[in-house]
């Protein structure tokens, strides 16, 4: 491209564009610095900066700013058509996590959504692919000590109830999985890593993922009836399948409705967050 200095920024938008969608760059990969970029296209900085804008714009690009080169950014879900949770967290995760500085609030019944999406955006900073400065996580379960809406059993037990010691142990086991995980990000990437979970006195019917205040991910938890296999007991139990569970996206950036959900949204997690005051240690 060296000496095209008739391109238009629209035109360097559409050849970076089609790199995107070959596969030549990929989510959580640097762009050349913008001098790079001018030279190869054969133009002025202002007509690179106009064509990252517009990548931008696109959701295609993010931490686009005069400090570094922007990254790739992790393909959204198609807007209209919901992904069950497992499918659709782990690329927005991995948005947010090519921030420098992270900010992910979660409301959930058990963390194993989150940390299994997570391992995505964890493997791409092992590979030294995106590097944030920072990650503050915070996550809000129900207490072990109230009676749960779900799981249940289907008949009663008395005073003992299988069907909630088993979810008390899969919260405790998962959520110390995904502790683990972020917090060896200081000894092994020198990255400040906070992860906190506090107890909630009731049971979310929802499961909400906020993420660095741009973006809410809510999924609607379906309640069905199952049998599962714990120690030596088949438990049969109302519960749900919160991976299967279809994850709605509202983006700050695609219009005012979004954005108020948003914001409304982080406002009550952090009002809640505030008033439990406790952080809850998994055992």
């Amino acid at each position: 491209m060296n000496g095209s200095s008739r391109l238009s920024p629209q035109k360097i938008a559409d050849i970076l564009r089609e790199r995107i969608r070959a596969g030549e760059l990929k989510p959580g990969d640097r762009l050349p610095t913008q001098a790079e970029l001018a030279e190869e296209f054969g133009v002025e900085r202002g007509a690179v900066r106009q064509a990252l804008r517009a990548l931008q714009e696109d959701g295609l690009l993010t931490n686009v700013s005069k400090g570094s080169p922007p990254r790739i950014a992790a393909p959204a879900p198609a807007r209209g058509e919901p992904q069950p949770t497992m499918v659709g967290l782990a690329p927005r995760l991995t948005e947010a996590f090519s921030a420098r500085r992270v900010r992910v609030d979660v409301v959930c019944h058990t963390a194993e959504t989150l940390m299994v999406a997570i391992g995505e955006p964890l493997r791409l900073i092992h590979e030294g692919r995106i590097r944030p400065e920072s990650i503050d996580v915070r996550i809000l379960v129900p207490s072990r000590d109230i009676e749960l809406a779900f799981p249940v059993p289907v008949e009663a037990h008395g005073d003992d109830n299988p069907v909630h010691k088993r979810w008390l142990a899969m919260r405790n086991a998962q959520g110390q999985v995904l502790q683990h995980n972020l917090l060896a990000l200081r000894s092994t990437h020198g990255i400040d890593v906070h992860v906190t979970f506090r107890a909630l006195p009731f049971t979310p019917p929802v499961k909400l993922y906020l993420l660095n205040g741009e973006e809410a991910l809510i999924g609607y938890y379906m309640l069905t009836r199952r049998a599962e296999e714990w120690g030596s007991q088949t438990l049969d139990m109302y519960d749900v399948l919160g991976s299967q569970s279809l994850l709605f996206s509202f983006v700050k950036r695609a219009g005012l409705r979004d954005a108020a959900f948003v914001q409304e949204s982080q406002k009550w997690f952090d009002a809640l967050w505030e008033t439990i005051t406790t952080d809850l240690t998994l055992s």
